[in-house]
């Protein structure tokens, strides 16, 4: 008869700690965690998360892994254009971590841009009686609120420059010229009350000096002719090198001078970055 085979179980090989895989499988591991636990729960961990988490290479493999048509334009960018590691002194984390953290591609970098937060993030100079917020006299299609900002009868001016750099878009991604910056604002007027309204968007470098501008004057909506919203829209391209700053500028005033908040309404103002394709 032949020999009895022994039940006994090998033992088991001891597990591997994270600590003692090899640099490049640990940044392939950590490269499948997603960015805010990446930043908040990997890099306090010790010294070599740390320096993983703060390089670029775990960054790149986030990047790789989306096949959209923009991931693959951005990945191939990121490759040709990669971030200069001098701004490390103004952010705490490198400029890939940011972009992945703040994904900035496709978002609104307006904030509070309905007004649903009352004027938190805007630059307010108040004309007449003042800017006030309203419920939107129609429905504006993709608006995050439907509410609104209503101007006097004198001239009523508010601002907001957005960062584009703290919002996630790193310099050398700004100035590859794959980069498009698309601006949109919706305004309108009561039915009972004619308007006046202007849009200003101006590009601006690190010292705050204009590169780039957009306006627009739509000519003044007559009382009684119409009661809605419209929208403005313009695309930036090939705008050069040195951009950080976008300026978005409204002003609107109603046309009878009438006491209270008659003049142009204005909400849903965006400003959105895009990869070109082409």
């Amino acid at each position: 008869m032949g020999a009895r085979l022994s039940r006994r179980r090998l033992p088991a090989d001891p597990p591997i700690a994270l600590d003692a895989l090899p640099p490049e499988l640990l940044v392939e591991v950590l490269s499948h965690v997603p960015p805010r636990a990446l930043v908040t729960r990997c890099r306090p961990v010790c010294r070599a998360w740390r320096d993983v988490v703060d390089g670029p290479t775990v960054w790149l493999l986030q990047l790789a892994r989306d096949r959209s048509a923009e991931g693959r334009a951005l990945y191939a960018v990121a490759q040709r254009c990669p971030p200069n590691s001098e701004d490390e002194e103004e952010f705490p984390l490198c400029a890939l971590a940011r972009y992945c953290l703040r994904a900035p591609l496709g978002r609104n970098l307006i904030f509070n841009s309905c007004g649903e937060q009352g004027f938190r993030g805007w630059e307010v100079e108040h004309g007449g009686n003042g800017w006030a917020v309203e419920k939107n006299l129609i429905l504006v299609p993709g608006a995050p609120s439907q509410t609104c900002f209503v101007t006097s009868f004198e001239w009523c001016f508010k601002r907001q420059l957005v960062d584009l750099v703290m919002e996630g878009v790193w310099q050398e991604l700004l100035d590859s010229s794959q980069i498009e910056i698309c601006v949109a604002d919706w305004w309108g007027a009561r039915e009972n009350c004619g308007c006046i309204y202007r849009l200003r968007v101006r590009l601006l470098d690190m010292y705050e000096d204009e590169v780039a501008k957009f306006s627009a004057s739509p000519n003044p909506v007559l009382q009684w002719t119409e009661r809605g919203c419209r929208q403005v829209s313009h695309v930036f391209t090939n705008f050069g090198k040195g951009i950080r700053y976008v300026s978005f500028e409204q002003y609107g005033r109603d046309t009878r001078s009438w006491v209270g908040h008659y003049g142009a309404l204005v909400t849903h103002s965006s400003v959105r970055v895009r990869i070109r394709l082409s």
